[in-house]
């Protein structure tokens, strides 16, 4: 299967909109036509969920109802998964599918099996990304975990970086409080976009952004306080 020589548009989708359940999400179909191809083969990445096959199965179904052809898991939460096995799916597929679960154990798993040169290097020769949920974040730039449960010992981990921002997904019933507390440890103005239940962001390789399903909110630090800009529609 040949690719582009650049880059393609990332989408990062948040997903959990229960009112598309029943039919094709028209977020999900945009994304898999992107790829410019009819029925598009899927590398599915769980590493988010540990590999769940039923988790997987539902997505599949979720994914074909959308316009995908066969969808593949990419083997990887075993501890005898095989890199060459997952890099024959990745190569052969015309997306990559960054599915949700844990941000942090699926991160855990892509460095274990070493895998981010190769998602890196398939995103440069023009492979499709989509990510939902977990994998949207997976996707972005960084992420936080807290070392202990006294909720006051905080911590960045790195992403993927393929899609050059910070995001958090469905966080609205919270405020985005994740959100907002990943922006308190980084550089002051630097924006974080929060993806609603049903929504999704579109990163295009330039850095221009366009928001899916409805307005995405953006926040930035400025001093000590997290504030709320105009969001991006």
């Amino acid at each position: 299967m040949e690719t582009s020589r650049r880059p393609s548009p990332i989408y990062l989708l948040a997903g959990g909109l229960a009112a598309r359940c029943a039919g094709p999400d028209p977020l999900v179909v945009r994304a898999l036509a992107s790829s410019t191809v009819a029925e598009p083969s899927v590398a599915y990445i769980g590493a988010a969920s540990g590999d769940n096959r039923a988790f997987l199965a539902m997505m599949a179904q979720h994914l074909r109802r959308c316009g995908a052809g066969d969808v593949t898991l990419v083997p990887l939460a075993s501890r005898r998964a095989s890199l060459e096995k997952a890099r024959a799916v990745l190569e052969r597929a015309d997306v990559v599918f960054m599915s949700g679960g844990d941000v942090e154990a699926g991160m855990r798993v892509v460095q274990e099996r070493g895998l981010a040169p190769l998602l890196r290097s398939l995103y440069e020769a023009g492979k499709t990304f989509v990510g939902m949920s977990a994998g949207s974040i997976m996707l972005a730039r960084q992420w936080v975990r807290w070392r202990d449960a006294d909720d006051a010992a905080v911590e960045l981990f790195p992403c993927l970086g393929l899609a050059p921002i910070l995001c958090d997904t469905h966080g609205e019933a919270e405020g985005w409080e994740e959100l907002r507390t990943l922006l308190r440890l980084v550089s002051a103005d630097t924006v974080g976009y929060g993806i609603p239940s049903g929504g999704g962001l579109v990163v295009y390789p330039d850095g221009g952004l366009e928001a899916l399903g409805g307005p995405v909110q953006r926040f930035v630090r400025r001093g000590r306080r997290v504030v709320h800009l105009t969001d991006l529609t």
